[in-house]
């Protein structure tokens, strides 16, 4: 198992007299991975983020970067801390300085300078492809561009380890595509990345562990095959539409009835399938669409945070 690079241990943080945002959390980013951490709004990531960043002081609990442990303050964490990139969901930019001279100014605040920085910078316009616009003011970039500009601000530095909140937010389908695209590149390169998204999609598709907190707990964590068995299990769900309407005691078999529209919970798909048309084909029953769905995080997460609205 790789290394981890990143090391939350007990982490508790409370806010005032009794607003608790982290109550005890542990959470490891190990080296090269690609980690998603989900929760409903209120959960507690902004605040771990933030205590990663040394943007809050824990009441409990510590952190731990490349092996130093950071969240006590001292000349130690400014060194490990040195080795995070954060992206944040708010665009970090000068809208008026040109696509450029942002990317100057970020790398000068990294330390970057001479020969080293101008190199950095012509990589960050290569890596955000931008190269074209590098002399046009950011106020007239469209949301995509912010974004993508915003990635490249927070890893001038190289960082070892990046964390990303919402890196998506608001832009375009092809936007989002090269933001990812962007971000594997960096992984490649032997980033860690550490994201939270309201994408659950996406995050299913790119993290290979997932975390989920809900009220300032881990209340899962694994890769989605492991977060699917502990949770919801790995039954699909068979939605068939019929030629009429039919009622719950003609089908002859469990399963959920609306109108045409009938539902059924299977864990052997191929066993059980046919014969649930067998059995609607002996009644002359016709089926006009089949639909197949299977366990997602979605799925997941609904079932471990509920569906209320949190706002």
């Amino acid at each position: 198992m790789p290394n981890s690079v990143l090391e939350i241990r007990s982490a508790r943080k409370i806010y005032g007299k009794s607003t608790i945002a982290l109550d005890g959390v542990d959470l490891d980013l190990r080296e090269g991975e690609w980690l998603g951490l989900l929760g409903p709004n209120g959960a507690g990531k902004t605040t771990i983020i933030r205590a990663i960043a040394g943007r809050v002081r824990l009441n409990e609990g510590s952190v731990r970067v490349l092996g130093r442990e950071v969240s006590r303050g001292g000349r130690e964490a400014v060194e490990a801390r040195a080795q995070i990139g954060i992206v944040p969901q708010e665009i970090a930019l000068y809208g008026n300085l040109t696509a450029r001279e942002n990317l100057e100014v970020f790398a000068s605040l990294s330390g970057l300078a001479g020969n080293q920085r101008a190199e950095r910078v012509k990589w960050a316009l290569d890596f955000t492809g931008l190269t074209e616009r590098a002399g046009d003011l950011v106020r007239t970039f469209s949301g995509g561009m912010k974004r993508r500009l915003n990635i490249a601000a927070s890893v001038m530095h190289r960082p070892r380890i990046v964390l990303l909140d919402e890196p998506t937010v608001g832009v375009d389908p092809q936007s989002r595509e090269r933001i990812w695209s962007m971000l594997r590149e960096l992984r490649a390169e032997g980033a860690s990345l550490l994201l939270t998204s309201h994408q659950l999609d996406e995050v299913e598709k790119l993290c290979e562990r997932i975390v989920i907190i809900d009220h300032g707990k881990v209340v899962a964590q694994g890769t989605l095959e492991e977060l699917i068995e502990g949770t919801i299990g790995r039954g699909r769900l068979v939605t068939l539409v019929l030629d009429r309407a039919v009622s719950q005691e003609a089908i002859g078999f469990a399963c959920t009835v609306q109108g045409e529209k009938i539902s059924c919970n299977v864990n052997d798909v191929a066993a059980e399938l046919p014969a649930i048309l067998e059995r609607l084909s002996a009644d002359d029953r016709r089926v006009r669409d089949v639909q197949l769905t299977t366990p997602s995080l979605q799925s997941v997460f609904i079932h471990l945070t509920g569906r209320e609205l949190r706002e």
